[in-house]
């Protein structure tokens, strides 16, 4: 029993908002490198669940990294959102998108909790 295509179909896409959203964030380079590397890291974990569709490690590993990020996006937003005299078009832009993008996880994360139901976690 495999998921079902319209459930596969909705969590590429919103996997695909979610890295464009992210790509934005990192446009202007005023969140630190971690933020960049973390997020990556979670998009290779979420590109090894889609291929091994079997693997129970991979999807609890993907959604364990995406709850992760939540976290420290929101410190990395908090932490690095420059003062007011400060804030380019390009750097407005650039934090709108990576607020964007942390607002999509939550789906995500659902989503990613379906699949690891139906592969049989508990």
């Amino acid at each position: 029993t495999g998921m079902k295509p319209n459930c596969c179909r909705l969590i590429v896409n919103v996997s695909w908002v979610f890295f464009v959203s992210f790509d934005r964030g990192c446009m202007s380079y005023m969140l630190p490198v971690s933020y960049a590397w973390g997020n990556f890291s979670v998009l290779a974990m979420g590109i090894w669940a889609i291929v091994q569709r079997d693997s129970l490690d991979a999807i609890t590993m993907f959604l364990t990294g995406l709850l992760l990020t939540v976290l420290t996006d929101i410190i990395h937003i908090s932490i690095f959102y420059p003062a007011h005299e400060f804030l380019s078009d390009a750097k407005r832009f650039s934090i709108g998108m990576a607020i964007f993008s942390l607002l999509l996880k939550p789906v995500s994360c659902y989503l990613v909790y379906r699949m690891y139901r139906e592969r049989g976690g508990e």
